[in-house]
């Protein structure tokens, strides 16, 4: 498997990119996102890939981090998904604001994207609802281990609160607060609901 490309950029030709590494063009397809964040032909460009083998083509998916690529896997795990509606979604939302709308079920966002309707939608917030959650980052944008929020998000998971739901409790907290202290806010904010 192809995991990581570091090249040059030969040509852009929105999906496509052709990247020259050592004298091999490889072409890759990424999302449009991509392509205002990338630098100006000739320059060096390191891409993490994903590449899916079928009967009639073997295909070449780029991406500027490893954050998108993994949110692409998930996608394509999804029934119904395949690599061109899932790049579609990393054009259409930003990786983070894709990955949050997943985890809080907002199927209106993700209707907005082309491509993907209702029923899909609902698909694949149920899908990955549950396997985004606990890696996603909390709405004050920490994800670092050992984060007082994280681990009172951690908590309320684990007695089977939701990962929105908690997310949004942990917002209306003061981050200054001990886990402890914010679990326990926290279980007075939920059972208020």
């Amino acid at each position: 498997m192809i995991g990581i490309l570091q090249g040059t950029i030969l040509q852009r030709r929105p999906p496509w990119l052709l990247l020259d590494v050592q004298g091999v063009g490889y072409e890759v397809e990424m999302p449009l996102s991509s392509f205002y964040d990338m630098p100006a032909d000739g320059s060096p460009l390191r891409l993490f890939t994903h590449l899916a083998i079928r009967e009639d083509a073997h295909l070449l998916y780029g991406f500027l981090n490893a954050a998108e690529r993994d949110l692409f896997r998930q996608l394509i795990r999804v029934n119904g998904i395949g690599g061109k509606v899932a790049l579609a979604c990393l054009s259409g939302l930003e990786e983070g604001h894709l990955r949050q709308a997943l985890i809080d079920g907002n199927t209106r966002v993700l209707t907005a994207i082309p491509g993907i309707g209702a029923k899909t939608a609902e698909r694949m917030v149920m899908e990955l609802r549950d396997k985004l959650g606990d890696t996603s980052p909390d709405s004050s944008g920490s994800s670092l281990p050992g984060d007082p929020r994280q681990e009172a998000i951690a908590a309320l998971l684990s007695l089977g609160y939701r990962q929105a739901e908690a997310s949004q409790a942990m917002a209306r907290l003061d981050g200054g607060l001990a886990v402890e202290e914010l679990i326990r806010q926290g279980l007075q904010i939920l059972a208020r609901r």
